[in-house]
């Protein structure tokens, strides 16, 4: 865990949606696991601290773009998690009306404008999103999240460069996980650090732990600020993790189950868990309410999404058009 002190009230809202985001994710995994549920998913279980850490700084008026693993992204960006978990359900109280479904969830309400199904493919929307806020001069920022894989595709390149070039208030954030599906990163990409790969464009490019939310949190916040103050933007490698297979049932055989358990010694809840404790000097009882609380909400909003009726077979017609 960084040194840095962080203000009490502030890592205490931190944990508190790092958690929401690690129950949301289990409790889904067990409907998935138990019963008929619609589509598919992609988990974020140990990825909490970057999505957390980067939308810490981010207005409800600023934007993300995220993946096919935007669970965690959506809720960090501050959605509702009954519409999220409606969505999941595919009931017409979803955040998309239950037509999006868990890779293309989306809330255009916080500035969440989707997950995507195609790699990559929302790094160039939250660069045209960025250009709008340039544009309306509204000091708006946006903030593309991807995966490791997604730093060699092409819209990868295409939308640094025109982000550079045009100053654009936008953060790029790999969620360097390691894995793309089944091919380990370092299989498909020559140099150690994807965030090297920022000095080709003339912007900043920095390489954090991802498991360490005050040093996700801290990159967040010189990156927001330099791209809400017109000075464009920068590139932040997150190494993190995904604890679960790829999507769904996936058993990632892979990766060695000692891989695995090092990088769960490294849990970013449990590592701020400590720090609250520790260094924040929070008592035991507080956290432990926070965890109660957050199983109590993700409970809630099954309840929720189990009582919400379902999409009439015309309700497409509706979202056709603006």
């Amino acid at each position: 865990m960084s040194e840095e002190k962080m203000d009490k009230k502030t890592a205490i809202g931190l944990y508190r949606k790092m958690v929401q985001i690690r129950k949301f994710e289990e409790k889904l995994y067990f409907l998935f696991q138990t019963r008929p549920m619609p589509g598919s998913m992609h988990q974020y279980n140990g990825e909490e601290a970057v999505a957390v850490g980067i939308c810490a700084h981010l207005d409800r008026q600023d934007y993300i773009t995220s993946t096919h693993r935007g669970h965690g992204h959506c809720i960090a960006k501050g959605a509702d998690i009954e519409a999220i978990m409606a969505e999941m359900f595919a009931k017409s109280t979803g955040c998309c009306k239950g037509m999006g479904g868990s890779m293309h969830i989306a809330d255009f309400s916080v500035g969440m404008l989707g997950a995507n199904a195609i790699v990559g493919a929302g790094i160039p929307i939250a660069v045209g999103a960025a250009w709008s806020c340039q544009y309306r001069k509204t000091k708006q920022v946006a903030v593309a999240f991807f995966g490791d894989g997604a730093a060699n595709e092409g819209a990868f390149h295409e939308a640094l460069n025109l982000a550079a070039v045009w100053k654009l208030p936008v953060v790029f954030v790999c969620e360097n996980n390691m894995y793309g599906f089944s091919t380990h990163y370092r299989c498909v990409t020559a140099i150690e650090s994807i965030a090297d790969r920022s000095s080709a464009y003339g912007i900043p490019g920095v390489a954090v732990d991802g498991m360490d939310l005050i040093a996700v949190y801290n990159a967040a916040k010189t990156a927001v600020r330099k791209a809400r103050a017109g000075e464009g933007p920068t590139l932040i490698e997150c190494r993190t993790y995904r604890y679960m297979g790829h999507s769904r049932f996936e058993k990632a055989a892979y990766r060695s189950a000692k891989e695995l358990e090092e990088w769960k010694k490294r849990d970013p809840i449990a590592a701020f868990r400590r720090y609250l404790a520790g260094t924040l000097r929070v008592e035991k009882t507080k956290i432990d309410s926070i965890d109660r609380e957050s199983a109590e909400q993700v409970e809630k909003a099954v309840r929720f999404a189990e009582n919400s009726p379902e999409p009439d077979s015309d309700d497409y017609k509706k979202f056709i058009f603006a």
